[in-house]
């Protein structure tokens, strides 16, 4: 994997936590995170979304109902906490400040 790639993986997980932590329910599904990433610039198959999904969840982050083609997921306390920069993970890009 390139810096390129790794940066763009870290961007990916960060945008899945922060859409599902802004999200009703903590939740959303992965086809409307592959739209939500597009929208945010982080071009992103359907593939690359469920395995991130799948890292996320392993790693506590999110969890997950589902699977092939339809999985739901939901923010778990850390992973908002990552997502709103309380936490944070080295594999997950910090976020900005925010005004």
């Amino acid at each position: 994997m390139t810096d390129y790639q790794a940066h763009v993986r870290r961007h990916r997980r960060l945008a899945i936590l922060r859409h599902l932590e802004a999200s009703s329910e903590y939740t959303s599904n992965a086809s409307i995170l592959t739209d939500v990433l597009r929208g945010v610039g982080v071009q992103s198959t359907r593939s690359q979304v469920v395995t991130e999904l799948a890292w996320l969840t392993e790693n506590g982050l999110i969890t997950t109902f589902g699977d092939g083609d339809f999985v739901i997921a939901t923010v778990t306390v850390h992973g908002a906490e990552i997502a709103l920069g309380v936490a944070h993970h080295p594999e997950i890009q910090r976020p900005s400040p925010r005004a």
